[in-house]
């Protein structure tokens, strides 16, 4: 009977402790949650836990995040400064008409028949072309593309993004890629961040900023990159046709005188060189990698030229449609052969004094293999003037190195 008595005592004990601790944990709990949950003598609503005030008190006053609109209006807010259009002017002939009797032994009336003929009455000055560009330093270097300032007969004039008209000199034009760098005066200029072509990724957005058609400057078309290593033969302008390897693929609307302006992505960077466009397709327009662009940079803003390492080979790239039409013994690398007239090896060159034939492959440069995604250029242009670099070849059924050493290319 004692024992259920002691038995019941420590039951009602434990039951009041609990009790006890219960009230104390919800007092402390009042005291210290309850300004963080907006309830307690001062609340107007005693017990509400989706007030906006429960977030910002948790992990502080909480930024925004922007939309992509958002996004995309400070990228070409903050870019369009550095983006200029690029006018090139010329004298032309003018041309007047004028008639002449055929039959003028008729005597001083004529036979009455006139037949027009033309002639040059002096010239004039005129704008025959235009394009884009992007500043890439603070004293007045802009990059475009060269096609853009193809005619060295012609005088080119740079318009900033608030109107500033400032006269032009090209540098240097890329004997390889379609890329050229001019110089304007200035100080201070706005400079466009260059980015990491290699890091891109197909559906990642993509900004075009340009002097669309030659009349809308700083016009901004946005969509995707929509393919990558891309490889076309562009044609047209004064520089005629020209084979492009290794460009970005876009959907973004590139025109008529976006040639050579930016394409950016979301961080504000250049990825690209806008350069071509696909006619009779919709909205398939093609930019240079900004990668392989930088090194020629860096060569003007350093040697006020620019500087390539250079094989001294012409070839055809290798794919499995060739190997197998061609009946080639490697479905990939490059097959040195002529071009036209010109040899498929120049006399003198590092690949002349490498040994390499007109009929070998190359099939890799520094163990780094020779494909659709990695094209010979490119890979040269890893490397510098006066380095050594080995050649995987084939020939006559067999695989066998040889070592070259670049040496500069002469324009």
């Amino acid at each position: 009977m004692q024992e259920d008595k002691n038995l019941n005592r420590q039951v009602l004990f434990t039951v009041v402790l609990s009790f006890m601790v219960s009230v104390l944990g919800t007092i402390l709990a009042m005291g210290v949650l309850g300004p963080l949950f907006g309830f307690g003598e001062n609340s107007d609503a005693p017990f509400v836990f989706n007030r906006p005030q429960i977030l910002q008190k948790i992990i502080g006053t909480a930024e925004k995040v922007p939309s992509h609109d958002e996004i995309v209006v400070k990228v070409v807010q903050d870019a369009s400064p550095s983006v200029v259009s690029i006018v090139a002017s010329k004298d032309v002939p003018v041309v007047e008409q004028y008639y002449v009797d055929p039959f003028p032994q008729f005597g001083s009336n004529g036979s009455g028949i006139k037949i027009p003929q033309y002639r040059q009455k002096g010239t004039e000055r005129k704008d025959v072309s235009s394009g884009s560009g992007f500043i890439v330093s603070s004293d007045g270097l802009v990059v475009t593309n060269k096609h853009v300032v193809a005619d060295t007969a012609a005088d080119y004039t740079v318009f900033l993004n608030d109107g500033t008209k400032k006269q032009a000199k090209v540098l240097a034009r890329d004997p390889i890629q379609d890329f050229a760098v001019l110089k304007i005066e200035g100080l201070n200029l706005p400079v466009l961040k260059l980015g990491n072509s290699s890091g891109i990724k197909i559906g990642q957005s993509a900004i075009v900023i340009g002097n669309a058609l030659g009349e809308f400057r700083n016009t901004v078309s946005l969509g995707v990159v929509s393919g990558l290593h891309r490889s076309v033969i562009a044609e047209g302008g004064v520089s005629g046709s020209e084979s492009l390897e290794e460009l970005i693929q876009t959907d973004a609307a590139i025109n008529p005188g976006n040639s050579g302006g930016p394409l950016l992505n979301l961080g504000g960077e250049v990825v690209g060189i806008n350069t071509a466009m696909a006619n009779g397709a919709e909205n398939i327009g093609f930019s240079i990698p900004i990668n392989q662009v930088k090194k020629a940079i860096e060569s003007v803003k350093k040697q006020g030229r620019i500087v390539y390492p250079f094989l001294g080979v012409r070839y055809t790239m290798i794919t499995k449609d060739t190997a197998i039409t061609s009946k080639l013994a490697r479905d990939y690398g490059v097959l040195v052969g002529p071009s036209g007239q010109d040899p498929a090896v120049l006399l003198g060159s590092p690949a002349d004094k490498a040994g390499i034939r007109s009929g070998d492959i190359i099939l890799m440069l520094n163990g780094e293999r020779i494909d659709g995604e990695h094209s010979l250029a490119s890979l040269i242009q890893k490397y510098n003037v006066g380095d050594s670099v080995t050649l995987r070849l084939f020939r006559t059924d067999k695989e066998f190195d040889v070592k070259a050493v670049l040496e500069e290319r002469k324009q």
